[in-house]
């Protein structure tokens, strides 16, 4: 159980050895990762591209597919992929070089302690919501192959083999990788194949089955179904060796992920003439008829390893904000089995689908988390000092801002200007998405903000480390 913490002794600096085994069973959740934790690249990609790789992707390639030829498709997919890539990039760096979660590092990134706790209390909020429509997908597909049993029961039943991942933590994590990734590619190659021997090459030429969407809109389903993934990046790469392995993590992982899924679900729906993808039926149909019952079993289960990575950072998010916020310090597994439980107690009631408004909201508020933290971190560089002399002792920083004027500043115009421009889709000639129109905005307002003065922070105190 964690206990509030004394005022009298506030533990400033390296953590006692009893602490360093607490968060070694924590996973890390609000101190760095050690050198001696971290894993090879290839380990750390394979949860990249599980994350990329289920039944909720290739519904977003199969309508992508419906609207668009193949080759405008590919167009689509690769200008979502190259703007998911270079904030991953760049939040990975960072992640890995400090070693430290999204939410922990944001409080010498941008944000401040206050916004730290925002932070992630935003996206534990949006990540919990998006692990309730995955668990209802995932319901929904084994519900479509034994209709005897209530979707209720298996969104039940996801959410609790999710939560159990979780709690145990990364390591748990990367076995299910392992396990998943392979047989979904085996999968994926054989639909793929045996769709191309029967109807040939002429896949690769054909017309959008469905009703024609634009370019701008494709792209945007591709940028916007995976920025928030993009985001809590450094709550993965701080597992990682070197900055190189996570360039190569980040590329093999996304561009893999988004290519693989997406070249195979945009062929599939074209060679099955699918008009309206809009549930995980059409899709799970779309498996069925290539590789039979075993196929979709693989593909529902796959979802999975997305599930963890959106109930993982949720976990350490609320760790942070709870910190912050109460001077409390929860363990990760126990807040992890909470959200888990709410996630799929919100799928079963059908709560899920009346949610995914709210979430798309969110996809505008969350981009320029991204934006204000790569604009600190790596231009205005306010707190790199005090990150690098800590980092060689394996500590925090001795001092934090609590409020950063700069991001909030920058947070609440990025957020306007992509709310703004869902408005108005037609703003530059249709090649507005939102998602990126918040997060050029917040970046440009903080690099300004802060050759003002304003990316330091403010009301700067002596950091106090509690546990329990």
């Amino acid at each position: 159980m964690a206990a509030t913490p004394t005022s009298q002794d506030p533990m400033i600096g390296a953590p006692s050895s009893e602490e360093t085994l607490i968060t070694l069973h924590d996973d890390f959740s609000l101190v760095r990762v050690p050198e001696s934790a971290r894993y090879g690249w290839v380990s750390v990609a394979m949860q990249r591209f599980g994350m990329l790789s289920a039944l909720a992707q290739f519904m977003l390639a199969a309508s992508i597919g419906v609207g668009l030829s193949f080759w405008d498709a590919m167009i689509a997919i690769t200008l979502g992929s190259v703007i998911l890539e270079v904030v991953s990039i760049f939040l990975g760096i960072a992640g890995v070089k400090e070693g430290l979660s999204t939410s922990v590092l944001a409080r010498w990134s941008g944000f401040g302690t206050v916004g730290s706790a925002l932070v992630g209390l935003v996206m534990a909020t949006s990540l919990v919501g998006w692990f309730a429509v995955q668990n209802a997908v995932f319901a929904e597909g084994l519900h479509s192959l034994v209709p005897a049993i209530p979707m209720w029961i298996w969104a039940i039943v996801g959410g609790l083999v999710v939560t159990a991942v979780v709690t145990l933590g990364f390591a748990a994590m990367s076995w299910v990788a392992w396990i998943a990734v392979p047989a979904f590619l085996l999968v994926c190659v054989w639909s793929v194949s045996k769709v191309l021997s029967d109807q040939g090459m002429a896949l690769f030429s054909s017309g959008p089955s469905g009703q024609p969407i634009s370019l701008a809109a494709a792209t945007t389903f591709v940028a916007g179904g995976f920025i928030v993934g993009a985001i809590f990046t450094p709550d993965m790469s701080r597992y990682n060796r070197s900055v190189a392995d996570v360039v190569k993590q980040t590329v093999v992982g996304v561009t893999l992920g988004e290519y693989f899924v997406g070249v195979i679900g945009v062929l599939l729906a074209h060679a099955l003439k699918v008009t309206i993808p809009g549930d995980a039926g059409a899709v799970v149909g779309i498996i069925q008829s290539t590789s039979g019952v075993l196929g979709v079993l693989v593909l529902v289960v796959s979802i999975v390893k997305v599930n963890d990575w959106n109930l993982y950072p949720s976990s350490l998010g609320v760790v942070n904000a709870v910190d912050v916020l109460a001077g409390i310090r929860l363990p990760r597994a126990g807040v992890a089995l909470g959200l888990g439980a709410l996630g799929a107690v919100l799928s079963a009631v059908g709560f899920a689908k009346l949610f995914q408004p709210f979430l798309l909201e969110l996809g505008v508020v969350c981009p320029p988390i991204a934006a204000i933290m790569i604009a600190d971190y790596f231009v205005c560089r306010s707190w790199r000092v005090e990150l690098a002399e800590s980092r060689e002792r394996g500590e925090l920083p001795a001092v934090v801002p609590m409020v950063v004027p700069a991001g909030l500043l920058a947070w609440v115009l990025g957020y306007l200007a992509g709310r703004i421009s869902m408005e108005y889709p037609e703003f530059l000639w249709g090649w507005n998405i939102p998602s990126l129109t918040s997060l050029v905005v917040a970046f440009g307002v903080y690099v300004l903000a802060g050759r003002c003065g304003l990316a330091r922070g403010a009301n700067i105190r002596p950091l106090i480390r509690h546990w329990s």
